[in-house]
């Protein structure tokens, strides 16, 4: 089940809404746990039992780390009870993501001819596997108290706002929401006004984006052209962001309809102004994850370039491959790694001095390279798509490009004002000035009418039919 159906839309997410309204506070967290395991199964009822031994295992493993940790027990007992859970999540991870991968490699580089088993992704196992990873090595360090209430614990990992695609919510930052958290008139009104905003970015802005990729990839050799590749590589670049954006929008304001503030995941990272910026605001949960698990006990920057280098390297690469088993991840991995270590050696500083709007365009030109390397399937893909843009036995321009263009020039330039504060402030003083002039009522009753249309708009989309996919549901 996804966010953006009918079903969820109209069906579950009333009706668990209503069942935990009136669901006694101790029963509460059992409510959201049964709700996430039927939000869960709905798409994949093979791979709860996945799902749920994750859970139970790293459970136990918390008890028996804390167990040992009390007993004086944490430098022996304790260190080998947590190589077994994390050596364990990656295993579950590395079976199911990366067995096809690891074989077809070995064919191709060996000249074997191993059978690939074909084994189909489990929906969210990226996510729930590193939540659950986070929680036994912060038990081991000391951070967090082992949960000792099982549905508790099971409702944390398998929490539906949040499971199939993140933000990635450490266990440290709702430890306390687990057992006592409040609602109120207010945080509902934000979570279901922000829940919106997500649809909104993923059924009007994003599905539509994606569309214009979907038409460029399947346009027929005669109409390839320099400015149809580019048209496709500026169409994913913008869906991929309001797509996994949007989800993260959702994502926190269900959890706030529930009472719980997970993480922020965007802080607006197509304004950036280097590529170390964009990167402190794309999916920032993931990048805490991995500077606080990898990075820094790697040793980070303090021991020489040489070290950070390599610890850069090893991130990235890991980076790469926990969005897919593919070479074209990898190489995405390493792309950003590249840019990464040129401004850490010399880049950022010559960009200093350079105009804003200089440093935003070399900005956005790197990450507009870095998610054509990320949509291509496959390097040959990948390597006819860069020809293209490049214009190498393509022409500048075709019909097909131009009418592209021009049926969508103005829907681009609203997706790139969508990217900024810019609809953010506006809204801010248009509710300002309607309170001031007309009253608080005025205000609210104007930010209510925006939400309603919103999921009218965005219900009507999904009554139509029309292009609805999810993207990070492949990671």
């Amino acid at each position: 089940m996804v966010f953006s159906s009918l079903v969820f839309l109209c069906i579950f997410l009333p009706a668990v809404v209503g069942f935990y309204a009136v669901c006694p506070g101790r029963l509460r967290n059992l409510c959201l746990l049964l709700a996430s395991l039927l939000f869960y199964a709905w798409g994949e009822p093979r791979y709860i039992f996945i799902l749920l031994f994750s859970t139970v295992f790293d459970y136990m493993n918390g008890r028996l780390i804390g167990w040992a940790d009390a007993h004086g027990k944490r430098g022996t007992l304790g260190r080998f009870l947590l190589v077994i859970s994390i050596a364990g999540n990656l295993g579950i991870l590395g079976f199911f993501k990366y067995t096809d991968f690891f074989l077809s490699a070995v064919n191709r580089f060996a000249g074997s001819r191993f059978a690939l088993p074909g084994i189909a992704l489990p929906i969210g196992i990226s996510f729930y596997t590193f939540q659950t990873m986070s929680y036994t090595i912060d038990v081991y360090r000391g951070k967090v108290r082992p949960q000792k209430n099982l549905i508790s614990f099971g409702m944390y990992v398998c929490l539906f706002p949040q499971l199939i695609a993140g933000p990635i919510v450490r266990y440290s930052e709702i430890e306390t929401e687990i057992t006592e958290r409040r609602q109120s008139m207010e945080g509902c009104a934000y979570g279901l006004q922000r829940f919106l905003l997500g649809i909104g970015k993923k059924v009007l802005l994003a599905n539509q984006a994606g569309a214009v990729w979907e038409n460029v990839l399947a346009a027929a050799p005669a109409d390839a052209s320099v400015l149809l590749a580019w048209l496709g590589a500026a169409a994913y670049m913008f869906q991929i962001y309001f797509d996994f954006s949007g989800y993260s929008d959702m994502a926190i304001g269900l959890g706030r309809l529930f009472g719980f503030h997970f993480p922020e995941n965007f802080d607006y990272p197509y304004v950036s102004k280097s590529i170390t910026e964009f990167w402190r605001r794309w999916h920032m949960t993931l990048g805490r994850w991995f500077r606080e698990y990898v990075y820094i006990p790697l040793g980070g920057s303090r021991r020489g370039a040489l070290r950070q280098f390599r610890n850069l390297f090893l991130v990235w690469a890991l980076t790469g491959l926990w969005h897919g088993a593919g070479w074209n991840f990898l190489l995405w991995g390493m792309y950003f790694c590249f840019w990464l270590i040129l401004e850490k050696q010399f880049l950022l500083k010559w960009l200093e001095k350079w105009p804003a709007a200089v440093r935003h365009m070399y900005a956005t030109a790197v990450i507009l390279g870095g998610w054509v390397v990320f949509a291509c399937e496959g390097m040959g893909q990948l390597k006819t798509y860069i020809k293209m843009m490049a214009g190498r036995g393509v022409p500048f321009a075709s019909r097909y490009a131009l009418y592209l263009w021009s049926a969508h020039l103005l829907f681009f330039l609203l997706l790139a004002v969508a990217c900024t504060e810019v609809p953010k402030k506006a809204a801010l003083r248009a509710l300002s000035f309607l309170q001031t002039r007309f009253g608080a009522g005025t205000a609210f009753w104007a930010k209510g009418g925006w939400c309603a249309l919103v999921l009218l708009l965005s219900l009507a989309m999904l009554v139509s039919g029309s292009y609805n996919p999810f993207l990070y549901f492949r990671f």
